[in-house]
């Protein structure tokens, strides 16, 4: 079962950032014997629970090839497989603190995050549109003034409709939620209009809801930004070996395969299938081999 989280001292919350920053994640790892790797509860395909509540997913499996090669780097075949569940709000304090060492989720790789954290070679791309529910009869972001408009904390996509709003003076009330699963339940309860969120990520909670035929996802997507696996700063050697895994699938094929497992076909714990084809940004990045964040 994966560990839970308690609240730290500062003092420790300190030294724990502070030993992470000095040692190598790979050093790290040999030392404890034990590898922290997050995941998130309602990610949808990337990293989600499933009917026994143990994380799997596109992201969580990759993880697992990577975990893989880390035992091989290491020498530590019995490594431990210390699991965190995490959210957009607490994943990067978690990351730098030393409490986890990697994270195999939906998160954006851009620039302001990579003042704090590292990301290794992209894996997905995403646009942010609305979860609607099907009779509302919202298409469109300009069918939300004078509406309630969720998002979840901590995410670029809450940035990005903040300033969105702010900046056109859009008569548009956005408000918080703590994770995907809430702000969903927010618009299917009437609580909220809409849910902006990755598209991907609306696809699969749509799919995964007890009447797909109540929700709709709409609107043009307002950005599109590429999803990465989260590392810490300034660890060449770690990044080395992520990316190797990564480029590794890629060439090899593997990924594609990977890719019409967790998108084209049924997935647990109900069977759904979200029927998302990979986009051209990702086709072109199975060549590129690029880490390169949105802005």
């Amino acid at each position: 079962m994966p560990q839970i989280v308690r609240p730290l001292a500062v003092l420790a919350l300190a030294l724990a950032a502070s030993a992470a920053s000095a040692q190598s994640t790979l050093d790290k790892v040999k030392a404890s014997g034990a590898i922290g790797v997050a995941y998130r509860e309602s990610s949808i395909p990337f990293s989600y629970l499933d009917d026994k509540a143990q994380p799997v997913g596109f992201g969580f499996e990759i993880c697992g090839r990577i975990v893989d090669e880390v035992k091989k780097a290491t020498g530590r075949p019995d490594l431990k497989l210390n699991l965190q569940s995490v959210t957009s709000a607490n994943r990067i304090p978690l990351l730098v603190n030393g409490t986890i060492d990697i994270e195999c989720g939906s998160t954006t790789n851009n620039s302001d995050r990579a003042k704090q954290v590292a990301f290794a070679i992209n894996y997905f791309y995403t646009g942010t549109r609305f979860l609607v529910r099907s009779d509302s009869g919202i298409k469109s972001l300009a069918d939300l003034h004078g509406k309630v408009l969720v998002s979840t904390t901590g995410t670029t996509n809450f940035r990005i409709l903040r300033t969105l709003i702010s900046e056109n003076k859009l008569p548009i009330e956005l408000i918080g939620a703590k994770d995907h699963a809430e702000a969903a339940l927010l618009v299917q309860s009437g609580r909220a209009a809409a849910f902006g969120m990755d598209d991907i990520l609306l696809y699969g909670l749509r799919a995964s809801s007890a009447n797909p035929a109540e929700l709709a996802v709409v609107g043009e997507a307002i950005q599109v930004e590429p999803y990465a696996i989260m590392l810490r700063k300034d660890d060449p050697a770690f990044k080395q070996l992520v990316d190797g895994v990564l480029a590794g699938l890629m060439k090899s094929g593997e990924f594609e395969k990977l890719y019409r497992k967790w998108f084209l076909s049924a997935i647990p714990p109900k069977g759904i299938v979200l029927n998302a084809p990979m986009g051209k940004e990702l086709q072109d990045n199975l060549k590129a081999l690029s880490d390169k964040p949105a802005t």
